[in-house]
């Protein structure tokens, strides 16, 4: 029998008919504002505000799950006559909202830097608009008992004047503050990611193994690399303190192949004696571990890579401007023809991904804003010095 027959005929059905129950009366609830919050002020008050959901598509079991405990929770209190409000609303999620409308452009063959950034503005707004009712319906048919009087969205102009302020008043107490750290960048999206939006999984490469000849003239060592483009950033080799091997040029000077500049050989315990040949390049400004050995030693952070992960001009003009992977073509094939390439292994790696959009991410050293996470001092200010733990915001 179909849905709401039964009902139609005063006759009991069979099964539960969720969907003629929920037409009913989702909207009966919604209009006789029963949901509405009470302002007795002799009365307990009990609020519940939404995590938003993003507005890239439609809710999932999970927000079903979080949802049902709070709608629980809510109409627990609304019962025993408490002042109720569960605050409804959704979120812009920018990065995440933008790359969906950018996919959205690509099927219809543009782009949005063919439509320019206002008319792209607008198909983001637009997207919102038709996302966000997907979502907000979607609350609707569960009967979520929420005061949809009091919905928000996280870009209207009083929440965005509240984040204003809040970063403003969070910065002046040092709270927050800006410096170069190193970041897991997207070249696509232009933007540093989350870790937790990082997928890293094993995939075959390479392992090439350059000579750097000692600068005095007294003979080489071979670095093992998976990463040959960024030895235009090198700054240091390095070595383990207890490997015998080269413990006797710790501390000499060896010539950085293409770029006619020495770079010293210093000891680290964070060197894999087993791993290659047991010497490693140290690229302070591309890869995160390095970037901890660069501020033990002391050493340079020079950024060879734009922020569209091209060749810059710190590094060999004979580089400059070509893409990563192209630029990795170029070297192995110049320090080949020099006879610096002295062995191409195959390896396996693992490879961070931007969960986004696919691309490789790029360990770069970029200007960032940070929370700082150590304690006040006793002035009562947090300290905002590189020293303090911190996480991005």
């Amino acid at each position: 029998m179909p849905p709401g027959r039964a009902a139609a005929r005063g006759e009991l059905a069979k099964s539960f008919e969720p969907a003629a129950i929920e037409a009913r009366w989702a909207p009966q609830w919604e209009k006789s504002g029963v949901f509405e919050p009470t302002l007795d002020e002799s009365r307990p008050s009990f609020a519940i505000q939404l995590p938003p959901p993003n507005v890239t598509g439609t809710l999932h079991m999970g927000h079903a799950f979080n949802q049902t405990i709070m709608d629980s929770l809510t109409r627990y209190h609304r019962m025993r006559g408490f002042n109720t409000l569960w605050l409804p609303g959704t979120d812009h999620a920018g990065i995440a909202t933008q790359i969906v409308v950018e996919r959205q452009l690509q099927e219809q063959g543009t782009s949005r830097h063919e439509l320019g950034r206002e008319k792209f503005a607008a198909k983001v707004w637009e997207w919102k608009d038709v996302s966000g009712a997907t979502i907000t319906n979607q609350m609707r048919r569960l009967g979520a008992s929420v005061s949809w009087g009091h919905e928000y969205f996280t870009m209207d102009d009083d929440l965005s004047k509240v984040v204003t302020d809040t970063f403003v008043r969070l910065h002046e107490e040092g709270l927050i503050y800006r410096g170069k750290r190193m970041v897991s960048w997207d070249p696509v999206l232009k933007s540093a990611v989350s870790d937790l939006e990082v997928v890293s999984e094993e995939e075959d490469g390479f392992l090439w193994h350059i000579r750097y000849p000692l600068a005095d003239g007294s003979g080489e060592v071979i670095v093992a690399t998976t990463r040959p483009e960024t030895m235009l950033g090198d700054t240091a080799v390095m070595v383990h303190p207890d490997d015998e091997r080269y413990a006797a040029l710790i501390g000499k000077q060896v010539t950085l192949p293409l770029c006619n500049r020495t770079i010293p050989v210093i000891a680290d315990e964070y060197v894999d004696r087993e791993f290659g040949t047991g010497v490693v390049k140290v690229t302070p400004a591309h890869d995160t571990n390095d970037y901890a050995v660069g501020q033990r030693h002391g050493l340079p952070m020079i950024g060879v890579l734009t922020l569209d992960a091209k060749i810059n001009d710190n590094a060999p003009a004979a580089y400059r401007g070509m893409d990563r992977f192209v630029a990795r073509k170029r070297i192995v094939g110049d320090l080949e023809d020099l006879g610096l390439l002295a062995e191409v292994k195959r390896h396996k790696l693992v490879v961070p991904r931007c969960e986004r959009t696919g691309q490789i991410i790029e360990p770069m050293l970029t200007d960032q804003w940070f929370v700082a996470m150590s304690q006040p001092g006793r002035d009562g200010r947090f300290p905002s010095s590189g020293s303090t733990r911190t996480t991005r915001g």
